[in-house]
């Protein structure tokens, strides 16, 4: 497919690339004006926004459009048609291409979550929009959301939800939203964004892009309701949306804690979360047109097992209460671990190790608040084996597991029994011969990883300063 026909002008690098981005920066003929006034698409245009929005982008990565230009194709382009683009957004004549549909697995592996992926040049200029956008509604957003702004976390979410259960709200509606971000209704958002925004170009523009439509399968449909996700935009737009059912409920005394469209409502009984329940859909589906899923939305106490929020549990012991990782979530965890670590794999078992820290380590980066000593205890015993197993394995033939058993401190009558053992693999990465072998020091020279260590200093680094 050609290259989109509008792809013109676009934030180019400064300072120590700026030589070389020059050519596809953009100067406005004024200076940006107040962030919510007349002149708000000019601060947008503003080449330093637009800079900055062209290298966040380029940061994200990410895939093509419908017209199949990469990030790093942009540039180049942008330098030669930044003119037309910048004169047809101003001019109100720009229009964005449609989304490419995509696919993704859902994290609990049921059905699968459908994004929208813009163009690169749509890529920017929502980037753009959306720094300009930021800073007027974060002051209006309510305390209790946390997702998708800046310097606010699912982590910082879950703790908040602990601090309500020291208050004693140790009950929670937990609201799931059909298809939220397909469902927005785009009427109702854009009277939501025009009290906010005085320059009709910029809402004129942000219309534009909801009603881009989908290409799917070569097939291009309009779109009548939604924000899909993958887009820059799209995350503002759906906190702005939902933020009316924060106010509500905020107005009402109610506690609630929202990462994007994960929602929970607390109470202290269970009597009140059950009325709740009520409140939450006339609100959500009454006044902002959405869709509760009946199913999954339930009234529990927040110490059940049923109860699940961004991958989190909660629990409470004589210690008080504390943060758990979801069982969910902790068998995922294990499961990814275990792939990593089939012995059918065939790669060199420092490689393995490297995967594995880089795996834990995203992992811990996002449940170092948990309390999970004892589970990551057990997990790196339980690691350790498998990878002497998966060493085991490749050394192959009973001669090279005498020799390198020999090598490894083993006698040399004891490397041959073992070596022609017939002992499955597992049996045998327990046994006391591989453990005094193959050492928890030798494992940590090749590079493995002492995941319950790191966990440990996160969690003084994160919570205690």
């Amino acid at each position: 497919m050609k290259k989109a026909e509008y792809r013109k002008g676009c934030p180019q690098k400064d300072s120590v690339e700026r030589e070389g981005y020059a050519g596809a920066r953009s100067a406005g003929p004024r200076e940006a004006g107040e962030r919510d006034g007349a002149d708000l698409l000019e601060a947008i245009l503003d080449r330093n926004n637009l800079n900055q929005a062209y290298k966040q982008v380029k940061r994200n990565h990410g895939a093509p459009g419908i017209d199949g230009m990469t990030v790093e194709e942009a540039l180049p382009w942008l330098k030669e048609h930044k003119g037309e683009l910048l004169g047809s957004i101003r001019d109100g004549k720009y229009k964005p291409q449609p989304v490419r549909r995509a696919e993704i697995p859902k994290p609990d592996g049921k059905g699968v979550r459908k994004l929208g992926i813009p163009t690169v040049i749509d890529r920017i200029i929502q980037q753009a929009i959306a720094q300009k956008l930021t800073p007027i509604w974060e002051p209006l957003f309510s305390d209790g959301s946390y997702g998708y702004r800046p310097k606010r976390s699912a982590q910082q979410a879950m703790m908040k939800v602990r601090e309500y259960a020291e208050q004693g709200y140790t009950h929670a509606t937990v609201v799931d939203l059909s298809k939220y971000f397909d469902t927005i209704g785009h009427e109702q958002l854009m009277n939501l964004i025009r009290k906010q925004v005085h320059d009709g170009r910029v809402t004129a523009l942000i219309k534009k892009y909801l009603k881009s439509g989908v290409m799917e399968n070569g097939v291009v449909r309009e779109t009548k309701e939604g924000s899909p996700q993958g887009g820059p935009l799209s995350p503002l737009l759906a906190n702005i949306y939902l933020n009316e059912f924060d106010q509500e409920m905020g107005r009402r005394g109610v506690p609630v804690i929202r990462y994007a469209d994960d929602i929970i409502v607390l109470s202290k009984s269970k009597r009140a979360s059950g009325r709740l329940l009520t409140s939450c859909q006339k609100i959500l589906e009454g006044r902002l047109k959405l869709q509760m899923n009946t199913e999954k939305s339930r009234a529990i106490s927040i110490y059940s097992r049923q109860f699940k929020f961004l991958g989190y549990a909660m629990g409470k012991n004589k210690g008080g209460i504390h943060i758990r990782a979801h069982k969910k979530s902790l068998a995922k965890a294990k499961r990814k671990l275990k792939e990593l670590t089939k012995r059918n794999r065939g790669r060199n078992v420092r490689k393995v190790m490297k995967e594995i820290e880089t795996f834990i380590r995203g992992w811990l980066g996002y449940y170092y608040i948990a309390s999970i000593k004892q589970i990551l205890r057990d997990w790196n015993g339980w690691l350790r084996r498998r990878l002497r197993a998966y060493i085991w394995k490749q050394w192959k033939k009973p001669r090279t597991k005498i020799k390198n058993l020999q090598k490894l401190g083993i006698p040399e009558w004891q490397a041959y029994q073992w070596g022609n053992t017939r002992l499955g693999y597992w049996r045998i990465a327990g046994s006391a011969v591989l453990e005094r072998s193959i050492t928890n020091e030798k494992l940590a020279q090749a590079g493995y990883y002492d995941f319950p260590a790191q966990y440990e200093r996160l969690r003084k680094m994160h919570l205690c300063g």
